[in-house]
């Protein structure tokens, strides 16, 4: 096969799992002479986190600047953009970035992939926007997901099941490891005002409410004091006054630690005893993986793709979504039972090598692609 001209498109300022997944691919893929440009919207300044950690690792990066929610000229830059380039392929990413596709009229002009993510429970005006899906997702060529739930859900939307393909995230298998030393993990401590004494219990994700920080804020505040506790949320979004609010109303307020957004969560997970996914919604979670391949043992909701990453007992706890006894029951077991712990870890690794690495995702996609253009 000739070089792939592969242009993706997302809307993202930092560095959120689909950015990662994106910057991953697009690095490896070189090997499988397939060019990724990136294509992204900024309002202001055209730098960010995201554009920064992009062009460091040197790929091209078009960026469409946008003057506000409702400014048409980006659909007329898009499609001026595409006709520059010429790419064989175009590759969306979540509602804003399919519905432009098809407002540019994009699929007339190359393949078009969209990937589906999944959807965030903001406010009412951004739950009406994931509508759009409906009827940008139907002109994609193919639509690639990350879970079975996902999948059955693009179905109901009017996805054809044939144009639909589940693709796991990917996570380096090393990644997180080199923060677990005794030194980076002392020093954060330190900085976070948390005792050596203190059993770390982790959170990483947006603020939002299908993240259900509030189940496990209940979960935490039920633990057995001498089991020393203390929760870590690192993330940002619309749900932090509630979730500071039931802190305060829990008397949690010596015992929980918010970090907002940070621009990795690795020096984390090396000072957690447990991750948790307390979701009431999920695809494939990058959060989830980086756990895995931390090696910090996981609690989470049986939801969306977890259950087709890990087995409960095996690689993982999961209990019931909003159950709150189930949770702190989980959190205690694992706390007091380091060996539980160590099985749990050797599990997930094993399945992280085996399923999950960026190169065996990189293959997958590449065979999408190809099979794509060799197609009718």
């Amino acid at each position: 096969m000739s070089r792939l001209r592969l242009l993706a498109v997302i809307e993202a300022s930092s560095i959120t799992g689909p950015a990662k997944n994106l910057i991953e691919f697009a690095r490896l893929a070189r090997q499988a002479d397939v060019e990724t440009t990136i294509a992204t919207f900024t309002r202001g300044s055209p730098a960010n986190l995201f554009v920064d950690t992009a062009r460091e690792a040197r790929l091209p990066v078009e960026v469409i600047q946008e003057s506000g929610l409702y400014d048409r000229s980006v659909i007329r830059n898009l499609r001026q953009m595409v006709e520059r380039l010429r790419p064989d392929i175009i590759q969306t990413h979540a509602v804003k970035s399919h519905f432009l596709a098809r407002c540019a009229s994009l699929p007339s002009k190359a393949l078009w992939v969209a990937f589906h993510h999944g959807y965030t429970w903001p406010a009412l005006r951004a739950r009406l926007y994931n509508q759009l899906d409906r009827w940008s997702l139907r002109a994609a060529r193919k639509v690639l997901t990350v879970s079975q739930p996902f999948r059955e859900e693009l179905i109901a939307r009017g996805v054809k099941p044939e144009n639909i393909e589940i693709v796991h995230n990917a996570i380096p298998p090393d990644w997180g490891r080199r923060f677990q030393q005794p030194a980076p993990s002392r020093a954060l401590r330190a900085k976070l005002g948390i005792g050596e004494d203190r059993n770390v219990i982790l959170i990483v994700g947006r603020l939002s409410r299908e993240k259900d920080h509030l189940t496990l804020l209940e979960a935490v505040a039920r633990l057995p004091p001498e089991l020393h506790p203390h929760l870590i949320i690192v993330g940002e979004g619309p749900e932090r006054w509630r979730i500071e609010e039931r802190i305060r109303g829990l008397n949690l307020t010596n015992s929980v630690t918010l970090t907002g957004q940070q621009e990795s969560a690795e020096p984390y997970y090396g000072i957690a005893r447990i991750a948790v996914l307390s979701s009431l919604s999920e695809g494939s979670p990058n959060a989830l993986l980086e756990a895995m391949a931390a090696g910090v043992p996981v609690v989470a909701t049986r939801v969306g793709g977890i259950p087709e990453i890990v087995t409960h007992g095996e690689s993982a706890l999961l209990v019931e979504p909003s159950d709150i006894r189930a949770m702190k029951d989980s959190l205690v077991a694992l706390l007091q039972d380091p060996g539980m712990a160590h099985g749990l870890v050797e599990h997930a690794q094993v399945q992280v090598l085996k399923n999950h690495s960026p190169e065996a995702r990189t293959s997958k996609l590449v065979d999408i692609y190809t099979r794509l253009l060799r197609s009718p």
